[in-house]
């Protein structure tokens, strides 16, 4: 399911889902918000975020994306806010587990990935951090204003990185004891968000290759750029799960 761009003013007349989405770039929450989309079949718009375009943070009430907008609805920035509307609008296939236990832990699991302070977030510090000190990461001026945008702390560089490393040793340890368990998935035996949110997520360690996901090279530089510790923790497990879920999930090439 391709995505079919609009222009701003059109996507403002539209009804039905549209979504603000970072173009050029794999960024793990957008690419993490189409995969749902495509998983569960849902039909949208796409517009591409410009951090310039004041009428478009108006719209949005965002200067970052993705932002999803349905009909009138209040507009949806957070990961969480996307995959619980995608939920409701598709609930076939779930991607939450019914039984709340297991729905808390996928929840968690999630957030380990999304959320502030998460496998995310935190590489992109990290990268920040790197750049800043020219040390591989983000060129300079990008690593200035992601450093602005997103609360850089020097002080905290080293939690950075160390989160980024254990949050990458606990994502593998779950997927052998599943694969020793015969299973793919992170989650029982079917695809749930944890293993979408993965999926994409890898993309700032090892993005997939040109011809899948056209990237300017320095970005790409910053994507694989690794220090000797994140690349020991980056288990050969996760890219063999991302290139699993890519192949049987999602679309490739990626619309960016």
């Amino acid at each position: 399911m391709s995505v079919n761009y609009v222009k701003l003013e059109e996507a403002q007349q539209l009804s039905g889902l549209r979504m603000v989405v970072v173009p050029g770039i794999p960024s793990p929450w957008g690419e993490a918000a189409k995969g749902i989309l495509k998983v569960k079949n849902i039909p949208w718009h796409g517009v591409q975020f410009d951090h310039r375009d004041k009428d478009m943070s108006q719209w949005t009430g965002s200067r970052s994306a993705p932002v999803a907008l349905y009909e009138n609805e209040t507009p949806r920035g957070g990961w969480a806010d996307i995959l619980f509307l995608a939920e409701r609008l598709s609930p076939e296939p779930a991607l939450l587990p019914k039984d709340s236990v297991l729905r808390s832990q996928a929840l968690g699991l999630c957030h380990e990935i999304c959320g502030e302070m998460g496998l995310g977030w935190c590489r992109r510090l990290d990268s920040v951090h790197s750049g800043l000190q020219g040390q591989g990461g983000y060129v300079e001026p990008i690593a200035q204003y992601l450093a602005k945008k997103y609360h850089y702390r020097p002080e905290q560089a080293a939690e950075y990185r160390q989160r980024v490393i254990e949050l990458l040793g606990m994502l593998a340890d779950i997927l052998h004891k599943q694969a020793a368990a015969g299973q793919p998935f992170y989650m029982g035996s079917s695809l749930s968000a944890v293993d979408l949110y993965s999926a994409t997520f890898m993309a700032p360690f090892n993005p997939l290759p040109q011809e899948q996901c056209a990237m300017l090279p320095p970005i790409r530089s910053a994507f694989e750029s690794l220090d000797a510790d994140t690349a020991a923790a980056l288990d050969p497990i996760l890219i063999k799960h991302r290139d699993f879920i890519y192949a049987q999930f999602l679309e490739l090439p990626l619309s960016l």
